[in-house]
């Protein structure tokens, strides 16, 4: 219950920031996505190196996270052939839709209408991939991807490999 609490508030700051900021608007993306306007690209990077800063710090300090007592850490991965084709697909979805998941769910609490249709269209991505995924074998030891693109093995794999 917690954790459904915390992640509902931060997705609601989340998306006040959005709105606010402009970047729920169609018009500001296509302006980032056909280079015509740099404040996508600054917002992003400015996102990106406080995030990181306040990571680093965090990390160097040993904190645990407030939620899980996990201490703060992160693993390098190189990128894989599914990373890839999914930040192709990602991409190709945001241009055509001039928006991106984020947005999508503001543009919905704004009450856009069009927007009905673009999150239909997320959704029925996800169950496509679900239904890709579960039909890949996952549950025969194959990786399993997590929502925040963490890769491991299934159980059978990872007994295997320690049995060996």
């Amino acid at each position: 219950m917690r954790t459904r609490l915390a992640g509902g508030l931060v997705g609601v700051v989340f998306g006040v920031t959005l709105s606010w900021t402009g970047l729920s608007s169609p018009e500001v993306l296509r302006e980032g996505l056909l280079l015509d306007n740099a404040y996508l690209y600054l917002f992003f990077a400015s996102a990106l190196a406080i995030s990181t800063l306040g990571l680093a710090l965090l990390r160097r300090a040993r904190v645990r996270a407030v939620l899980t007592g996990e201490p703060v850490a992160w693993t390098r991965e190189a990128p894989r052939r599914p990373h890839v084709v999914g930040s192709l697909i990602f991409g190709v979805g945001w241009g055509v839709a001039d928006t991106c998941p984020g947005p999508i769910a503001t543009q919905v609490g704004q009450g856009v209408l069009w927007s009905l249709f673009t999150i239909a269209g997320v959704m029925a991505g996800i169950v496509l991939a679900m239904r890709v995924r579960d039909s890949a074998g996952e549950g025969a030891g194959g990786e399993h991807v997590d929502a925040l693109g963490s890769g491991r093995q299934g159980r059978d794999a990872a007994s295997r490999a320690q049995a060996a």
